[in-house]
C-alpha cells in the first residue's frame, strides 16, 4: 500500500504562487510515476503534471507549462508542485496520485490518491 498526504494549498491572489507537497509512504517508489491532478467544481478531474520517481522525467499539461514545476525530494519521499502566476481558473482541489509502471495522463490509471488540498485564486 501507498499513502499520500498533500499539503500547501490555500488562498492566493491572481499572479501569486503556492507550493504543494505530497508526502509518500508505505512502499519503495523506484518504479512509480507520481502525478498531480486537479478538479474544479462541476468539472472532471484533469491531469496537471507528472514525474518519474526513478529518472526524474517530467510531463505537464499544456495549460501549466512555464508556470508550474514538478520536482521530487527522494530523501524525503516528497513530490512538490511549485505553482507560479496563478490565475482564478487554477482554482480547484489538487490531488497527488501514484501508479506503478509507465507514464499516464489518465486518472483512471493511478492506483493511489491523496485526500486533496484546496487551491483558491482570487481575482
Amino acid at each position: 500500500q501507498v499513502q499520500l498526504v498533500e499539503s500547501g494549498g490555500g488562498l492566493v491572489q491572481a499572479g501569486g504562487s503556492l507550493r504543494l507537497s505530497c508526502a509518500a509512504s508505505g512502499r519503495t517508489f523506484s518504479t512509480y510515476f507520481m502525478a498531480w491532478f486537479r478538479q474544479a467544481p462541476g468539472k472532471e478531474r484533469e491531469f496537471v503534471a507528472a514525474i518519474s520517481w526513478s529518472g526524474g522525467s517530467t510531463y505537464y499539461a499544456d495549460f501549466v507549462k512555464g508556470r508550474f514545476t514538478i520536482s521530487k525530494d527522494s530523501a524525503k519521499n516528497t513530490v512538490i508542485l511549485q505553482m507560479n502566476s496563478l490565475q482564478p481558473e487554477d482554482t480547484a482541489v489538487y490531488y497527488c496520485a501514484a501508479r506503478a509502471g509507465y507514464y499516464s495522463r489518465s486518472s483512471y490509471r493511478y492506483d493511489y490518491w491523496g485526500q486533496g488540498t484546496q487551491v483558491t485564486v482570487s481575482s
